[in-house]
């Protein structure tokens, strides 16, 4: 009933919450917040303010006994990313359980592009170092990652039309991509793995893993377990973010009798249930792209270039050169190759609204690197050498150009398809 004073429904603040809801869940939402943060970063680092920008951005708190007396950029990278990752491990499950990818033979398409886009990148560098006779061939692994959370922004940006399952097909591509960048991490860039942080790990994981089967939603109770598991990882020297996505696999995907969340009533007045999966991921999706995301791009885009000098000096170093070929050129051809000869086996294809060109620009949008590709750059060649430099700058470039054309070629694609859905209408 309205109130005489406005004429105002009194469920309208429900249904204006719920408009600004399902704007903020919007990957689109996401993305600009994303630009705009890497933008600002960007400006900082190369401005006047660089002092304060790199000050707030390297201050340390948090308990050393604990391992994690970490900076403020670490705290955005290992910590807020973590969230991304939890969401990401649950939209995935939900994929594998009741989506498109529940079948092995269409799901074995973007892990053998992933495959690809994690070897061919480092081939291109190998071959640009080796060509120019430097030593750094330690940082052949730089290239190999894919950064979800600016490619999945891309695709939310200029894809409004693109089909569904290419974000699946990305989603997963670059959760595997990332996998096996992070084990390339542990086996050759960590030296001193601690293996009982990883295996008292599994504690707390088994307890989160028995209250979300129990239907346990209470925060206070998984949350705390969720940062132990966190926590425990980190320690181990394994990249922290791997935990986020081990959670998200520990939630039910199909509501059960104790694992359910009631959503409403059908035609005959039925209650529908949906899982616990799909309760996390519509919580924790705001929080993620509105907040952690945007937080973490604004710590780690602040790459000072030290004037068109600096850049184009640093342009010409092997060691950028190599990660640029090897974002550019070794993703998509690494990727789209992979995913053609695995679809030539007999009875392995690519879901039907995928088409080539789709393949095509995903793969160089999946030549985004930035935050594993920096951390493996870190860990190849220390913050204080010549180098470091050269990757940051590699990285940069490299991402922002195979950013530009995935998206020009996307965004073609995009138009196709709201032509066709319009004729259709």
């Amino acid at each position: 009933m309205p109130y005489p004073s406005t004429g105002v429904s009194r469920q309208a603040p429900h249904a204006i919450w719920r408009g600004i809801h399902q704007t903020l869940k919007q990957d689109s939402m996401g993305g600009l917040l994303l630009l705009c943060a890497t933008l600002t970063a960007l400006i900082l680092a190369n401005s006047p303010a660089a002092l304060w920008y790199e000050g707030l951005r390297d201050f340390r708190f948090g308990p050393e006994a604990l391992h994690l007396n970490l900076s403020v950029g670490s705290w955005a990278a290992d910590g807020l990313l973590a969230i991304f990752f939890f969401v990401v491990g649950l939209e995935l499950k939900e994929e594998f359980v009741v989506g498109k990818l529940r079948n092995p033979r269409t799901a074995i398409v973007p892990v053998a592009a992933a495959v690809g886009g994690v070897a061919l990148p480092a081939l291109f560098y190998v071959l640009a170092i080796s060509a120019s006779g430097s030593s750094a061939i330690n940082g052949w692994a730089i290239p190999a990652a894919t950064d979800i959370a600016f490619a999945i922004a891309v695709i939310a940006v200029v894809g409004k039309f693109l089909p569904p399952a290419l974000r699946t097909f990305l989603l997963t591509l670059a959760v595997v991509d990332d996998l096996l960048a992070i084990s390339i991490i542990a086996i050759f860039y960590t030296e001193n793995l601690s293996w009982l942080p990883l295996f008292i790990a599994l504690l707390p994981l088994a307890a989160f893993a028995f209250a979300v089967q129990r239907g346990v939603r209470a925060w206070w109770i998984l949350i705390p377990l969720g940062v132990a598991v966190w926590a425990l990882v980190h320690a181990s020297g394994i990249h922290a973010t791997v935990a986020g996505v081990l959670l998200g696999f520990m939630v039910p995907v199909v509501a059960t009798q104790r694992a359910h969340v009631r959503i409403g009533t059908n035609e005959q007045g039925d209650e529908i249930h949906e899982g616990l999966a799909a309760h996390f991921a519509d919580r924790w999706s705001i929080p993620s792209s509105i907040f952690a995301i945007p937080l973490f791009a604004f710590f780690a885009a602040g790459v000072p270039l030290g004037g068109l000098s600096g850049l184009g000096e640093s342009l010409l170093s092997p060691v950028a050169l190599g990660i640029i070929f090897g974002l550019v050129l070794g993703k998509s051809i690494g990727i789209t190759c992979s995913t053609f000869l695995v679809t030539r086996i007999p009875g392995i294809k690519m879901d039907s609204s995928i088409k080539w060109p789709d393949v095509l620009g995903l793969s160089f949008v999946a030549g985004i690197g930035f935050t594993v590709s920096l951390l493996v750059g870190e860990l190849a060649f220390g913050q204080g050498a010549d180098e470091a430099q050269y990757v940051k700058v590699g990285v940069l470039c490299g991402s922002l150009l195979a950013a530009f054309i995935g998206a020009m070629l996307l965004g073609a694609r995009n138009r196709l398809y709201r032509a066709a859905a319009a004729s259709r209408g």
